[in-house]
């Protein structure tokens, strides 16, 4: 008896301890995509009560113990044990919510993370330690109870566990933090000969990162950050640690979510030259409007000093609007020929190779333009990242020949073929705006079978619905083959989109997965289709 106790109270051990452990790295890894936000996590949190949190199996557990104590009044406490014991190991076996595969943007081990997990691991491990000594001294096979009891509770807790961990750091990091400011502001004020260029833009910053430093390099050594690196981490990240003496222009993206976010960004990297994309309707849920989120991302206009010059999108009127924050010069670009833009675009075509347009420059030289870059918002960015060049002394011929090498960002509007099939890859983070002008691209394919994968759009706020449903009628006046949505309360607005446009119920598939579309898509697929991948939700909106 006693044996069988033993061996089933460490196979008890083992399943509740790698429970309890992948449940606290799940939250972990949350709180990290939530940006280590305490009222991210802490929606997250209220929104996920049900299918996350509290779990089935622990009420099981409970109930196990539960049912084990009253036992033991009136059966023998070795057989109650011995019975409640494999309940218990069978309940806990199952953990595949918190797979660490299936992460789409896996938990990074850095250095903030690795001071949390510790405070997080020890806040955890306090339970298993109280239940497991209070057992030991009870002496009996009902200790056994309280033992499990504690792991119980440690798994149970896990979400609190990380809040409470990332509590107790919070003095630390904000100290690390402001000793990285300080680092990065000093090593910028002593580079008077470093051009500093910011970009803002509720789309494209990232992608007009890339372009803008490709094209510069014509006549430049340039250092553009990595990824999407516009937190003031990511910007002292860069400083401090990659820019180099011989460095002369760097490139720098300045993302907001919250007010006063601007200003944190300037303090640490003061902007030589602004550049402004687009005002869209990303992060209301922060913002509350989108005046207010022009009104922030329109502080990086007027930091710039006065002799240095602004690139605004007078295509989107709040951008345009700017002009009127500054006294430095000021670049207009258009894709629209807009009458008062210094660089337009015309006769903008594209295929499975590519997009090809002319540009023309403040000095009324036109030229063609060729690059594997898809989309008019990428022609957008083109211009700015020339009106950029062009304000640094580059002549627009070196700029078309620089574009012809530019490859597309990972994950947007990426070209790839699998076997006879094109795929366009649009999978990060989709917005209205890029969203309408890759269905717009997918329409113009031809001539197989066009078919769009999507779960629709998050992080719009208020406007989530609108926003999706408009999405849907938009599909359907672009006539598409076939619709595959992912989630079917997820794309409950865009269903309702397509259905009042009266598109036809044929063309229209929902999958519980993408995995599932994929299967679905395979099996039927055919050469010369093209198929557009636009949006794959973040780990925290699919678990």
């Amino acid at each position: 008896m006693t044996t069988a106790l033993l061996l089933l109270g460490v196979l008890a051990t083992l399943f509740a301890g790698w429970r309890a452990g992948r449940r606290v790295r799940f939250f972990l890894h949350i709180f990290q995509l939530e940006t280590y936000k305490f009222d991210r996590y802490g929606r997250w949190l209220a929104d996920h009560v049900a299918s996350t949190i509290v779990r089935p199996s622990h009420g099981v557990g409970a109930a196990v113990l539960f049912l084990g104590g009253l036992a033991t009044a009136v059966v023998d406490p070795a057989w109650m044990a011995l019975a409640a014991l494999p309940a218990w190991t069978v309940t806990f076996i199952s953990s595949r919510r918190y797979r660490s595969d299936q992460e789409k943007k896996p938990l990074s081990f850095t250095a903030r993370m690795t001071r949390l997990a510790i405070p997080t691991g020890v806040l955890a491990l306090a339970p298993i330690a109280t239940g497991g000594l209070y057992g030991w001294t009870l002496g009996t096979p009902t200790g056994v109870l309280w033992y499990l009891g504690g792991f119980l509770v440690a798994d149970l807790g896990a979400p609190l566990w990380v809040a409470f961990g990332a509590g107790l750091m919070h003095p630390v990091e904000t100290a690390i933090q402001k000793g990285f400011k300080r680092q990065a502001r000093r090593r910028l004020r002593a580079r008077p000969d470093l051009t500093v260029v910011g970009i803002t833009g509720s789309y494209g910053k990232t992608s007009t990162k890339f372009i803008l430093a490709e094209l510069l390099r014509q006549k430049y050594n340039v250092y553009a950050t990595p990824s999407s690196y516009n937190t003031p981490m990511g910007l002292c990240l860069a400083v401090n640690e990659h820019l180099k003496p011989e460095h002369q222009v760097l490139v720098l993206e300045y993302g907001i979510r919250y007010p006063e976010d601007m200003d944190e960004l300037c303090d640490i990297a003061e902007p030589d030259t602004a550049v402004v994309t687009t005002v869209g309707v990303a992060h209301l849920e922060t913002m509350g409007t989108q005046d207010n989120i022009a009104a922030e991302k329109g502080t990086l206009v007027e930091r710039v000093p006065s002799d240095g010059p602004a690139i605004l999108n007078v295509d989107d009127d709040r951008v345009a609007a700017m002009a009127e924050r500054t006294q430095e010069p000021v670049w207009r670009v258009s894709t629209e020929a807009h009458p008062d833009a210094d660089v337009t675009a015309a006769n903008i075509r594209y295929d499975t190779s590519g997009t090809s347009f002319d540009v023309t420059d403040d000095t009324g030289t036109t030229t063609s333009f060729q690059t594997r870059l898809l989309g008019r918002h990428n022609v957008l960015n083109v211009l700015l990242s020339v009106a950029v060049g062009r304000s640094m002394g580059l002549r627009l011929r070196q700029m078309a020949h620089a574009a012809r090498r530019l490859e597309p960002i990972e994950h947007r509007l990426q070209l790839r073929e699998r076997g006879d099939v094109t795929i366009i890859d649009d999978a990060f983070n989709s917005n209205p705006v890029g969203a309408r002008n890759a269905v717009e691209i997918l329409s113009e394919m031809g001539p197989g079978r066009r078919v769009i994968v999507t779960p629709g759009m998050v992080e719009l706020g208020e406007r989530q619905w609108d926003e999706n449903e408009a999405l849907g009628q938009f599909i359907a006046r672009h006539d598409l083959d076939l619709v595959a949505l992912i989630g079917d309360d997820q794309t409950a607005p865009i269903q309702a989109g397509l259905s009042a446009a009266q598109f036809p119920d044929e063309r229209i598939k929902t999958f519980s997965s993408l995995s599932d579309a994929q299967t679905f898509l395979k099996q039927r697929l055919e050469p010369g289709d093209v198929v557009l991948y636009e949006n794959d939700l973040p780990d925290q909106y699919s678990v």
